[in-house]
């Protein structure tokens, strides 16, 4: 069983970084997953490389990648860690007429990568939304969330509904 307690503040109630000094280095993986509803037409301008700004997916991915290794200089409390890998997937649900973003990030270190793979995709979102943004203001980021998590004390975590 996990302690539930919040552990990012120190006994005068302030932010602080987890102390991960004594917790064993174990590999470890996270993955997450950003939808981006947008109009048909830009659905379909993405799927055909159509966009003016270029190469939608390619630039979304590098962009998530490099936000996974930024993490920390966005999420004050997270700690700097030796990412060991990123990947990334792209789907179209052209019934929902949306883009499904996943990432993977894997790490050996004592704490987790749960941040880097939300952000990972929440950047690769922000990406699309602005390499798209003129022909579709109206794209809805929704649905960031964790999907699955391995790797450390609290053990294997995974959404059974990720669709």
């Amino acid at each position: 069983m996990t302690d539930k307690t919040f552990t990012h503040f120190n006994k005068q109630g302030r932010g602080r970084m987890v102390d991960v000094t004594e917790k064993e280095s174990t590999h470890r993986l996270a993955r997450a997953q950003a939808k981006i509803f947008m109009k048909e037409e830009t659905l379909q301008k993405i799927k055909e490389g159509a966009m003016a700004k270029g190469d939608v997916l390619g630039v979304a991915q590098v962009a998530g990648i490099m936000g996974a290794k930024r993490t920390p200089d966005l999420i004050p409390m997270c700690h700097p860690l030796l990412i060991t890998g990123v990947d990334m997937e792209f789907r179209f649900v052209e019934e929902e007429s949306c883009l499904v973003i996943e990432a993977t990030v894997k790490v050996n270190g004592q704490t987790g990568v749960e941040m880097e793979a939300l952000t990972c995709v929440s950047i690769a979102a922000l990406t699309v939304y602005d390499m798209c943004k003129a022909v579709d203001r109206e794209m809805e980021i929704r649905q960031i969330r964790l999907l699955e998590k391995k790797g450390g004390k609290s053990g294997h975590f995974y959404r059974e509904e990720s669709n």
